[in-house]
C-alpha cells in the first residue's frame, strides 16, 4: 500500500498542476484500464517460457507502469474517500469465504466452479 506520506506527496504534486479538475471517477477507472494495457503491452505476445527473461529486461519500464497505475488508484481512492487498506481487508474476506483452501488450492477456477 501507499503511505500516508507518499499518498500526500502526490495529492500535492497533483493540487501543485491543477489536475483535480480533470479527475472523477471514469477519467481516473479509464487511465487506470489504460495503464494496465501498457503493463500487459509487455507480455503480450510472450510465451509463459519468455516471461523471466521479459521481468528481468524490461524491470524498470514493467515498474514504471506499475506506479502509474498505483498513483491512479491511489487519486481514486482518496477521491472516492475509499480506504484503500480496509477495502483490500474486506474483499480478502469474502474472497477467503468464496475460494477455501480446501477447494481452492492449486486450482485457477472460478469460485462458482469449484
Amino acid at each position: 500500500m501507499i503511505s500516508d506520506q507518499l499518498r500526500d506527496e502526490l495529492l500535492a504534486f497533483r493540487k501543485e498542476r491543477d489536475w483535480e479538475q480533470f479527475h472523477n471517477l471514469r477519467t481516473l477507472s479509464t487511465s487506470i484500464a489504460l495503464e494496465a494495457a501498457e503493463l500487459m503491452e509487455h507480455t503480450q505476445w510472450a510465451t509463459d517460457a519468455d516471461l523471466p527473461a521479459i521481468a528481468a529486461q524490461r524491470r524498470e519500464a514493467i515498474a514504471e507502469e506499475i506506479a502509474d497505475v498505483a498513483i491512479l488508484l491511489t487519486y481514486l481512492a482518496h477521491d472516492l474517500k475509499v480506504d484503500l487498506e480496509e477495502a483490500v481487508r474486506r474483499k480478502l474476506v469474502k474472497n477467503a469465504a468464496k475460494y477455501p483452501v480446501e477447494k481452492a488450492r492449486g486450482v485457477a477456477t472460478k469460485w462458482d466452479r469449484l
